[in-house]
């Protein structure tokens, strides 16, 4: 059975990746020239870290998510399973302590247990929560990756061309082309961040960092090399390319509070896109046509869900069955 993927987004390319495994023929079409280059996942800051996401998403998507962790250094061997941090300033210990009521699989650190993971944050802070078990990627290497995982495979990706994913010549259909599938999916919105990458050479950071600021929670996540990725903001908006004055400010006062090295950091880049989500923030599968589908709604959660959900979208091609958890 021949199955056209259209997007090449994370979710197109993990979804691509499950149904070649799982024995199709499968081609994707992309409508941007190269890859990455209008897909949300190249702001992503491509934490794998589904227990801290239990402080405000639904237990689904840390059910899911852990899937993300067998799944990416299987992959992508350039994923780092080092764990992620979680810290607050001594003032907002209220809000580490909720926080922790609020997530599970982690372990309550001193001042010393802090500087033991990462030392250039010795002596800033008394207090962390440590989720030992979670992981990071850079997503902009991580992308390259699965895209020659299926080339191996024989599977082809066409870009530049935008496709009708109803056209009856396409055959089987996955449509994964997230927030450009408005035009199907009415109660689609676009949840827009923005993001920084600095360098600053100054500072060693081995694993994500988020920080409990009063005003804007932050996290860092390392690239290597001395580069950061800052993130991220969540406004309403469907906006893709904007980045405000006003983001900029907040996330590198929110920067400078987890260290001050980064008053001195240059700034590398900066990015904005729109995150597709539904109401509820949860993702959905939802067949179309004759037996094709349309595979969505990751909201932030990009890399962590599209695993379990191109597995999913990989069963509905065997079985015509949606699993009730994401149906809808």
């Amino acid at each position: 059975m021949q199955i056209t993927v259209v997007g090449a987004g994370v979710m197109g390319l993990t979804t691509a990746l499950a149904l070649s495994e799982r024995g199709f023929s499968v081609g994707v079409v992309e409508r941007s020239a190269t890859l990455g280059a209008s897909a949300c996942s190249r702001f992503a800051g491509g934490m794998l870290a589904p227990w801290c996401e239990a402080e405000s998403a639904e237990p689904l998507v840390v059910r899911l998510g852990q899937e993300a962790l067998a799944y990416w250094p299987r992959v992508f061997p350039g994923t780092i399973q080092r764990g992620s941090l979680v810290l607050a300033p001594l003032r907002d210990a209220p809000d580490l302590a909720r926080f922790a009521r609020r997530t599970t699989d982690h372990e309550m650190l001193d001042a010393d247990g802090i500087a033991a993971l990462e030392p250039d944050l010795a002596g800033r802070f008394r207090s962390g929560l440590f989720f030992r078990r979670e992981a990071h990627l850079d997503p902009r290497a991580a992308l390259p990756a699965l895209a020659e995982s299926l080339a191996v495979r024989g599977v082809s990706i066409t870009f530049g061309q935008e496709v009708d994913p109803a056209d009856p010549s396409l055959g089987a259909v996955a449509d994964c082309r997230g927030l450009a599938a408005q035009d199907r999916l009415p109660d689609l919105r676009g949840v827009k961040g923005e993001m920084l990458i600095l360098r600053c050479p100054g500072l060693t950071l081995t694993r994500p960092v988020r920080m409990l600021h009063p005003r804007f929670p932050l996290y860092v996540v390392p690239r290597g090399d001395g580069v950061f990725m800052l993130g991220a903001t969540m406004l309403e908006s469907g906006e893709r390319a904007r980045v405000t004055a006003r983001s900029v400010v907040e996330l590198l006062n929110a920067a400078y509070a987890l260290h001050p090295a980064f008053a001195e950091a240059e700034i590398l880049e900066m990015g904005a896109d729109a995150r597709p989500a539904f109401a509820d923030n949860l993702p959905r599968l939802r067949p179309f046509g004759q037996g094709s589908l349309r595979v969505n709604g990751l909201f932030r959660h990009g890399f962590l869900l599209s695993p379990a959900m191109a597995s999913r979208a990989a069963d509905y091609f065997l079985n015509r069955t949606v699993s009730p958890e994401v149906m809808g």
